[in-house]
């Protein structure tokens, strides 16, 4: 596993973008035309839950935590690929938030 500074600054990574898909999602549901975010709204749930996931791995210092990230990677990356094709401001947060919260992750899982 890598030092715990490095743990800290994904687990800090995870824990915003966590805040940030919630934001969005219950920004999104506020919505006039929700059915234009429906894939923006199920994305920034799950995003939000596997993040959370995350952190708590790491705070466990789990065996799985790399893989767990791994995962983690892949849903920022898809929730931010989603968010940025929206004009509000929550959505543009939140891609701004998954895609730094994918950068430190990777850092974390592929520098060990």
């Amino acid at each position: 596993m890598n030092n715990d500074l490095q743990y800290k600054d994904c687990i800090d990574a995870c824990l915003q973008t966590m805040n940030a898909c919630n934001v969005c999602y219950v920004s999104c549901l506020k919505e006039y035309d929700i059915a234009m975010l429906r894939q923006c709204i199920t994305l920034t749930r799950e995003c939000a839950d596997i993040c959370s996931f995350a952190a708590e791995a790491m705070t466990r210092m789990s065996p799985y935590a790399f893989d767990i990230c791994a995962l983690c990677i892949k849903m920022c990356e898809a929730c931010a690929e989603e968010c940025e094709k929206h004009v509000q401001t929550h959505c543009k947060q939140c891609a701004e938030a998954c895609r730094k919260c994918a950068e430190v992750c990777r850092e974390m899982c592929f520098v060990a």
